[in-house]
Parts: structure tokens; sequence; C-alpha cells
């Protein structure tokens, strides 16, 4: 299975207590910090390997962008880790449809419940 350099979801809602609780489950995070107007940023741990967390509020249309910076995280997909999150979030989290490629359509996007129903969506900017 393809494995994504770095990981990349959006999230609806972002209730921090939640968010912080599934960072420190999934990564052994400690919980997120300011980091700039309206961003945040933790260091996870996974597989023995650090994984830098960005949070950055309202990136795009009443959502916010969670950005793990490494391919040492639990999900190697942006696609799953969407799942993971909705889940957990008990929220609607968006993706990309997969790794982007020159004349993939750049707004076609998963969207994902947390009942783990999924359709893709077209979301331009």
């Amino acid at each position: 299975m393809e494995r994504y350099p770095d990981i990349e979801i959006y999230l609806a809602q972002t209730p921090s207590e939640a968010l912080n609780t599934w960072l420190a489950d999934t990564l052994a995070a400690e919980p997120l910090v300011p980091a700039g107007k309206g961003r945040w940023r933790t260091r996870g741990v996974c597989n023995g390997q650090p994984v830098p967390v960005l949070l950055v509020d309202n990136a795009t249309q009443h959502f916010a962008c969670l950005w793990f910076n490494s391919d040492s995280t639990p999900w190697p997909t942006d696609r799953q880790a969407a799942h993971s999150a909705a889940r957990a979030l008990d929220s609607e989290v968006r993706c990309s449809t997969g790794s982007w490629q020159p004349g993939d359509d750049p707004d076609l996007f998963w969207q994902v419940l947390p009942d783990g129903s999924e359709s893709r969506v077209h979301w331009p900017d």
C-alpha cells in the first residue's frame, strides 16, 4: 500500500479537548500549544519517529487544517487518517482523494462522517 509523505486532513470542528485526547492516544503527543495567530503545534511519536503536527484554524471554508509532517504516522493515507479523526472527534472530516498528480481535479475531496460513511465532494477554494 502506498504511504503518503505527510498527512493533511480538514476538520469541520476542532474541539480542543477531544483533539488533544486523540493526538495523545494515537501519537503520545502533548496538548497543542499556540504557534502564531490561528495556529497550534505539537509533536508526537510513531514507531520511534517524531511526528510534527500543525493545526491551522479556518484554513479553508470553515474547516481547520490538521497537518502531520511525517510519513511515520499510524495512517498510510489521508483517507485513513480522516476516518480515524471523524470517529474520534465525532465530526465531519475532509481530505484529498489521493496523492495528487498533474491533471487531477484539485477540488475533489473525500467527505468522511463520524459514522464511517464517505462520499466524494467537489470543494473549491
